[in-house]
Formats: C-alpha cells, structure tokens, sequence
C-alpha cells in the first residue's frame, strides 16, 4: 500500500477537485491519501467534513492550529498506512496523479533505498532564476549535487521516514529530507512534472519579492545548520 499525505490551509476551493481528480486512479492503485487540515482558517475544515464521508481513499487529520508547512505533512506522514509514503501539495500547481506515476517506480523494483522527488518544467524565468541561485548555493554548501529542492512530489519508504531525527516544520522539511537521502546513499530518482498557475486563491508565502526574500533567508539559514549540524 501507498500512502500520499496532502497538507491543507486555507485551500477551500481545490479540496473537492483533489478528492474528485484522485479518487479513480488512487483506488485502483491501492494509494491512500492522507489530508491534513493545518489549521486553515477558511472552510477547509467544514468542507473536508462534509464530504469525506464520499470519499474511501482517504484518511482525514484535523489540526485546529498551524503546525506550519513542515509540522502538517509530519502529523501527515505519522499515520500514513502505506508501507511507501511521501507529499505534495494542495494548489494543484502540481498534479497529485504526479503521485501514481512515482508509487509505480517501487511497483517494478522493490528497492526501500528509492527516493523520488519531482522536477518542475514550464515555469516562469523569474522562479527558474530563483531556484537555479539556491540549487547552486545548497550544492556548494553541502557539497551534494541538490536542485529543485522544493518540488513535488516526494516519495519514499516508511523506513527512510523513521529514521529521521528532529525534522524541521517548517518549509526547510523539503531541504532536510532531500539532503538526508543523499547523505544516507539513497538512490535519487527526478520525476520530470508539469508545473501549473493556481488556479484560485494565492500562495501563503509567495507574495512577493520580501516574502521570497524572507524564505531565502531562513533557506540560508537552515542549508548552515545542516553543514555544521550532523543529522543521520
């Protein structure tokens, strides 16, 4: 079994379309989906409740505060069923059927050293820019050839999961586990994905040139902790 964990805040106008666009292929292909409602303060939550019940491949978590971005996949990713599990996010910016085709990779090879995490293409020059900038100082920091870092989805085994130790809840989740990988020999696999224009509401950090600034900080300030921190 598959386990694919979607954090939720303030994502009242895609929860119906994920559950209704994941709902054929994720039972056929013995996928659960596992959506976290982080605190959100629109109708996620009265929404989720409603219609959940319509629904049998998927668990539902309701948290009444905002764990943050980290903290809502974690509470995800502790009860996921699946003995393969990982994330993606709740804007279909990326499609979560992404999911089926990456759960596929461990169907044919049977390897819990796998870990595959998306590729983003057709994105705007500016955010290419911004993530070729940081790909290239993580990978000089940390001495691992790291990109895309926050691309979905990404996948994994329940062992890998476990043997974390202290992960971050913030958006630095996506950085800890991709490095950790590499830094235990996982096998890297990039899942090549279409990336997409929200189509309704806007992003809860990327609101401008302060807010991508405020993450490059806190990215800088975490991709440091990781050079001179060990983790295992």
């Amino acid at each position: 079994m598959f386990s694919l964990v979607i954090p939720c805040y303030n994502e009242e106008a895609t929860i119906e379309l994920i559950l209704e666009k994941t709902e054929k292929s994720f039972t056929e292909n013995n996928i659960e989906l596992v959506l976290v409602n982080n605190g959100s303060t629109d109708n996620s939550e009265k929404i989720l409740s409603k219609i959940i019940k319509n629904y049998s491949h998927v668990n539902f978590i309701n948290l009444r505060e905002n764990l943050g971005y980290g903290g809502g996949i974690l509470a995800g990713l502790k009860i996921c069923k699946g003995d393969i599990i990982g994330w993606t996010h709740a804007d279909l910016q990326t499609d979560p059927l992404d999911a089926v085709n990456a759960f596929k990779q461990f169907h044919s090879k049977i390897n819990r050293n796998l870990y595959i995490k998306g590729n983003r293409k057709n994105r705007p020059l500016k955010d290419q820019f911004f993530t070729f900038g940081m790909s290239i100082f993580e990978s000089i920091l940390l001495n691992k050839i790291i990109y895309d870092v926050n691309a979905q989805p990404t996948i994994f085994s329940k062992d890998f999961f476990e043997s974390w130790q202290n992960p971050p809840t913030d958006f630095s989740l996506d950085l800890y586990s991709y490095y950790l990988a590499l830094k235990k020999s996982l096998e890297i696999k990039r899942l090549e994905v279409k990336f997409n224009a929200r189509i309704a509401g806007e992003s809860s950090w990327n609101k401008g040139f302060s807010s991508k600034l405020r993450f490059i900080l806190r990215t800088l300030k975490y991709s440091i902790k990781l050079k001179f921190n060990s983790i295992n």
